[in-house]
């Protein structure tokens, strides 16, 4: 008797299965699979060689893209990502979805496709997990190594931690989801519990969240200058908690990174030109002429030292004199340079002005005498003529 009337005389399944004794429904379990291989030996066969085939090219695809992920030049580019996320392919997880892809072929039992749906499931979803943190760590990595960014590297140990624990606790809920299990006393026990932690760890994360917001934002970087509150400092270090700033009198401000987002920052790294201003007073005695000629010789002034002029004008009356304002930009990213520059333009317009006859004004004050008749004359009497020695009239 041949195989095939075998398992044509055969039941295909027993009616029914004991439920009481395990070792009975061990048999019972053996027995039928005994029965489903004796009945589908040639579909089995067929579906061991496909699933062999799909595995062989799956392996050969990942080589292939993973060889040519690693051939490329620099390092945590996308493509390194992409190659880091395919080294992480598990060689069992491409035999499961193997398995998978030809195993309706085989009509097993119900128990034995339930059996291979639930591992399938946990390995996709695992593989998952896995891609999805390398994938978010290699994002991080790159922007640190784009920035250079010391603290950013010290804290991708505590950082790969938090987004590991975050995505394997998804996937052990989408696994148990799919067992049949009820999750929603666990989500909810899991959000309480973070909201729990998070209450208890405010301030700590609130300063860890500060530091990679100014990682990824950077709105300044280290050796940078910066204006905060009513301090210019440099950034010395940026840390998880704090950052530390050198201000210019030498003093070490330490200030938490929560802190230093809530108040405005200005940074005078990226200044490309600075613009310098002038406020210069002329004493009232000076003519219209004059005044009207101060705009262009404060204009040739500034031209003359190679910088840009914005405007010069006049601004008002003032107390003691007649106030004029030179405007001029400075294209320097030195700030050394941009002193240097505002020194040679206020002298050399300090020389001109004195060479074409302009006063400075200074506070001073006029006190003009009145004669009987009422006419102002100066404090003292014109008419009063000096008195010479005798010795000179001779």
């Amino acid at each position: 008797m041949t195989l095939l009337s075998l398992a044509a005389a055969t039941p295909a399944t027993p009616k029914t299965a004991p439920a009481a004794d395990p070792l009975a429904e061990l048999r019972y379990w053996w027995d039928s699979s005994v029965v489903w291989v004796n009945g589908h030996w040639l579909q089995i066969a067929i579906a061991v060689g496909a699933g062999l085939i799909i595995y062989f090219l799956l392996s050969l695809v990942r080589g292939f893209a993973l060889k040519r992920a690693q051939s490329a030049p620099g390092h945590f580019t996308m493509t390194d990502i992409v190659g880091r996320v395919i080294h992480k392919t598990k060689s069992l997880v491409l035999a499961i979805v193997a398995i998978r892809l030809v195993a309706g072929y085989a009509s097993p039992p119900a128990v034995v496709m339930e059996t291979i749906r639930f591992v399938f499931t946990v390995a996709v979803v695992l593989q998952v997990a896995i891609w999805a943190r390398e994938i978010v760590l290699g994002l991080i990595q790159r922007r640190a190594a784009e920035g250079h960014n010391e603290t950013l590297a010290n804290a991708m140990g505590i950082i790969r931690i938090l987004i590991s624990v975050a995505l394997f606790a998804v996937a052990a809920i989408v696994i148990l989801d799919n067992m049949g299990v009820n999750v929603t006393g666990l989500v909810a026990g899991l959000g309480i519990g973070g909201i729990a932690i998070g209450l208890a760890a405010q301030g700590i994360f609130s300063d860890l969240f500060a530091s990679l917001s100014i990682i990824f934002d950077r709105p300044f970087r280290v050796g940078e200058t910066i204006k905060y509150d009513n301090s210019v400092a440099t950034v010395e270090r940026i840390g998880l908690k704090s950052t530390h700033l050198r201000s210019i009198n030498g003093e070490l401000l330490v200030i938490s990174n929560t802190n230093l987002l809530s108040k405005e920052i200005t940074n005078y790294a990226n200044l490309h030109r600075r613009r310098i201003q002038y406020a210069i007073g002329v004493v009232y005695q000076t003519t219209p002429e004059m005044l009207r000629a101060l705009p262009a010789l404060l204009q040739a002034q500034v031209e003359a030292e190679g910088h840009e002029f914005i405007r010069s004008s006049f601004v008002g009356f003032g107390a003691s004199s007649l106030d004029f304002e030179l405007v001029a930009d400075v294209h320097n990213d030195d700030y050394n340079q941009v002193i240097a520059a505002r020194t040679a333009i206020g002298i050399r317009v300090f020389d001109e002005m004195t060479r074409a006859g302009y006063d400075f004004a200074y506070p001073t004050q006029t006190t003009f005498t009145a004669a009987p008749d009422g006419t102002m004359i100066l404090p003292y009497a014109e008419s009063v003529t000096m008195k010479t020695p005798k010795s000179a009239q001779s």
